[in-house]
């Protein structure tokens, strides 16, 4: 009763508008003008709904990881191969659980919709139901879509190997790379405070727009503008998606897709051998998180409202605010073991 569509009135004035009807089915664009409002009309054009999750995950620990140093194009270590596979079996069982979950929620979905028309007679709405159960099981079987994405660094593409080609569509994007650390790549975090101290501590200080130093070094405003085609495709795809990346890769696309604040994103602890599952819902995104335990070889599902936990610098500590009372007691000046290890306790 208080709803007033927008139109002519809104014409009438040159107004800019953007009508998106049934999220994206229908897209009314009038009068836009400017490079941020076409690009916001883009954006929209390309939202779904359709039944999908996108995974998150890091790579398999590497050599470099074992031995604390960033960057670089390291192979997988013993234990990060260990890892892959039990990936590709997590993933094999995670593709047909969420397509029993689909079907389920359809057939949910279709007995709903024949039983609330009390008009319709009894052998109509049966007819219906069948009808609607049959479509989405169709609608699984002609969509059997599964893409993995990895960065081109050598570390993600070992981690997929054990992958069927036959299954899964394997595709290697630049943009997934690694942050680059200009001239401390392949340096410990020892290494970089003890050789270029002002640098450390610079970073420390604001490590969202801190750029390493050297030709190519990045930051993590850089490492956000690279991924901007990587989210809308994102948005776009109608099937789900793995990504096999890096953790200043895994920090931007779950602070994106679980709207945490840039200022927070940089300090998000994301460590080996986690699974980041964010199903997209009209309200919001449904996120589940999964552990690999080494000692089962195998994943367990954790509680997500505490995955995404923020830790801060110590040297920070006196100007921001921890998010729980946990992490008050936790500032380290140098990343956890936890960063750079996979869990072996239950």
């Amino acid at each position: 009763s208080a709803y007033k569509s927008i139109g002519a009135a809104e014409e009438k004035y040159d107004v800019q508008y953007c009508k998106i009807i049934d999220v994206g089915k229908k897209v009314i664009a009038y009068n836009i003008q400017g490079f941020l409002e076409s690009q916001v009309v883009f954006y929209l054009m390309n939202m779904n709904l359709d039944p999908r999750v996108i995974y998150i995950t890091r790579h398999g620990e590497s050599e470099d990881n074992a031995a604390g140093r960033i960057g670089g194009d390291a192979a997988l270590a013993p234990g990060g191969e260990k890892y892959a596979k039990a990936l590709a079996r997590f993933i094999d069982r995670r593709r047909l659980e969420f397509a029993s979950e689909v079907d389920e929620q359809n057939h949910r979905l279709a007995q709903f919709m024949a039983s609330g028309n009390s008009s319709e007679p009894e052998s109509e709405a049966s007819q219906s139901s069948s009808t609607s159960t049959e479509y989405s099981s169709l609608r699984l079987r002609i969509k059997p879509d599964f893409e993995i994405w990895t960065s081109m660094l050598r570390r993600t593409m070992e981690t997929v190997e054990h992958f069927d080609s036959q299954k899964y569509r394997i595709k290697n994007i630049r943009s997934l790379n690694e942050i680059y650390a200009g001239k401390c790549e392949g340096m410990t975090y020892e290494e970089i405070a003890a050789r270029y101290p002002d640098e450390f501590e610079a970073r420390q200080l604001d490590k969202f727009y801190y750029r390493y130093p050297g030709i190519g070094g990045e930051s993590y405003a850089d490492v956000v503008l690279r991924l901007q085609q990587v989210i809308v495709e994102l948005e776009r795809i109608r099937h789900s998606v793995l990504l096999v990346t890096h953790r200043a890769m895994a920090r931007t696309l779950l602070s994106y897709f679980m709207d945490v604040p840039t200022t927070h994103m940089p300090d998000m602890e994301l460590p080996l051998g986690h699974v980041y599952s964010c199903e997209p819902r009209p309200f919001g995104n449904y996120l589940r998180v999964w552990r690999y335990d080494a000692d089962l070889d195998a994943f367990e599902e954790v509680d997500a409202s505490s995955a995404l936990k923020i830790q801060y610098p110590k040297i920070l500590a006196g100007s921001r605010q921890s998010t729980s009372s946990e992490n008050n007691d936790q500032h380290n000046l140098l990343p956890s073991p936890a960063e750079t290890s996979y869990s072996t306790g239950h």
